[in-house]
């Protein structure tokens, strides 16, 4: 069982300088996600004069953040993993593949990161409103608890397949594009229901800037549980139990 893996580490791990480089490389890579990702966001509300979101807005919002993310994951993936993302350690603990206190190293360094971002962002923008997760009219909070779930078990469910897993082969050149490509599509479909986080990082920032606390815990628990299923998922079912690949054709 994947649980069995689980560990706490020895405290010398939290000032060790290799997992002080992770929690670094963890810090740059969530703040140039962030950055590129909600910037993009704040460059919607400028050029419509905070209009309305339209099919084209979320189109843009996905296009951004697939990229910004593939480049992230891509350029902390040699030192750190590039987890970018809380719900990615969490799912990358419950499977035995990161220890905990290396993952809490990285959750401050990934929130720190966020929130970083999010004030380079207003200040940069000469006080302009960073927009903080919310959900949809209509859109109930149970909703939006089961819609990032969903798509945060897509999203490290890809990231065990092509970034952990040991037999990933010459997939794993591909993973961050992988990674970012899920979170991309993810958006188009949840974005106009609950803004589609994945990633407490990510709802975090805004939110502290802007103070904007209201049904935070959704994109904090959804995440949480989603990556933590998909870790324990694939971890027994495709790590812990040896399958045969099939061939290639």
């Amino acid at each position: 069982m994947p649980i069995r893996n689980i560990a706490v580490g020895r405290p010398q791990e939290a000032t060790h300088p290799d997992a002080l480089k992770a929690a670094l490389a963890e810090f740059i890579s969530t703040l140039i996600f962030v950055f590129a990702g909600s910037g993009s966001g704040m460059a919607f509300n400028k050029l419509t004069d905070g209009g309305a979101t339209t099919p084209a807005g979320l189109v843009a919002a996905s296009i951004a953040h697939a990229f910004a993310l593939f480049v992230a994951v891509s350029v902390g993936a040699n030192i750190s993993g590039g987890h970018v993302n809380p719900a990615v350690t969490f799912g990358a603990f419950v499977g035995g593949n990161i220890t905990l206190l290396r993952g809490i190293l990285y959750w401050i360094a990934q929130l720190l990161g966020s929130t970083v971002a999010c004030l380079l962002l207003k200040f940069a923008t000469s006080g302009m409103g960073v927009p903080a997760f919310g959900l949809s009219s209509g859109v109930g909070v149970l909703n939006a608890f089961v819609l990032e779930i969903v798509m945060t078990f897509g999203l490290v469910y890809t990231v065990y397949a092509t970034a952990v897993d040991p037999k990933k082969g010459e997939l794993g050149v591909i993973a961050p594009l992988t990674i970012g490509l899920i979170v991309g599509a993810n958006i188009l479909a949840g974005g106009a229901f609950d803004g589609a986080s994945m990633n407490p990082a990510v709802s975090f920032g805004p939110a502290l800037v802007c103070w904007s606390w209201e049904n935070h815990w959704v994109y904090w628990a959804g995440p949480l549980v989603g990556g933590g299923l998909a870790g324990l998922v694939y971890d027994f079912f495709f790590i812990n139990h040896t399958h045969q690949q099939l061939p290639s054709y």
